[in-house]
């Protein structure tokens, strides 16, 4: 049995707020550069140079990737062989995100109560939080800070099996020409097939935690991934829904087993930024 303090946990999760905030990831800004090569329209071209260059600058300078520094999302693989002491886990991670979004001067999102009375928390908590169960004596954490331009234009759909793989293509196609730019094109698309409702939008948000290089080992999975990229590709919506063939960046599709009378479909939509990072404790 292995102890972890929380206060290793909320100072992990503290700087994990800041590197999401701040760093681009090597696949995003590899697809970016290759999507500069690739787009045809110059007004597309010239908005991926910027995009290149605004994370060129947020890098050097030390300042956040976007204004929207979004609701931090958390998914943590604690190991079975763990204990965990000096407190509550959701309090720690709670504790690193005001911690993380107040020294590194990201903007606070969050409200305390979503409809009647929509006040500030102030530092941005309380985050979302995922915990799973796993072998092993360590803690996996990931942060994926999620702006709302894109949160809301993601979709679920309850599908019934007859439905079949033209109304998933369908599906995914009308989303993204419904969001339109408001998710700040290029984008990442992640997708969630099978479980539940809810098991459904969550294997969908984390499909966005996989680097967009790598496809899914199902082949079929990994077939559809490629079709949907080339599908969401020819709308035209284009670099900031201005025009061009760079609209996404990535399709990544996860499944889970379902009912035999279930089909459910999650869409969930990142900016071009995509941000995440991870530590092993």
């Amino acid at each position: 049995m292995r102890t972890i303090d929380v206060s290793h946990i909320t100072a992990a999760v503290a700087k994990l707020a800041v590197d999401a905030n701040y760093y681009l990831s090597d696949d995003i800004r590899t697809a970016l550069e290759t999507g500069q090569k690739e787009e045809e329209s110059p007004l597309g071209k010239a908005i991926l140079d910027q995009l290149v260059e605004n994370a060129c600058i947020a890098r050097d300078e030390k300042m956040p990737i976007c204004q929207d520094t979004g609701m931090a999302v958390i998914f943590m693989e604690v190991g079975q062989d763990v204990h965990i002491t000096g407190g509550s886990l959701a309090d720690a991670v709670n504790a690193g995100v005001a911690k993380g979004y107040i020294e590194g001067y990201l903007r606070k999102s969050v409200v305390s109560e979503p409809l009647f009375n929509r006040k500030n928390t102030g530092d941005n908590t309380p985050s979302v939080l995922h915990t799973s169960i796993v072998p092993g004596d360590k803690i996996k954490i990931t942060l994926a800070p999620k702006g709302f331009g894109s949160e809301n234009m993601s979709a679920l759909k309850m599908f019934k099996p007859s439905d079949g793989l033209p109304a998933v293509k369908k599906f995914v196609l009308d989303t993204v020409l419904n969001a339109g730019s408001n998710p700040c094109p290029p984008i990442v698309i992640g997708i969630g097939i099978g479980g539940t409702m809810e098991q459904a939008a969550i294997i969908a948000k984390k499909a966005l935690l996989r680097p967009i290089d790598e496809r899914n080992p199902h082949p079929e999975y990994a077939n559809l991934e490629h079709q949907l990229l080339e599908l969401v590709n020819k709308t035209g919506v284009g670099p900031q829904g201005l025009g061009g063939r760079v609209t996404a960046l990535a399709v990544n599709v996860e499944y889970y087993p379902t009912h035999i009378a279930g089909l459910p479909v999650a869409i969930n939509i990142n900016c071009h930024a995509t941000r995440h990072a991870e530590v092993e404790l």
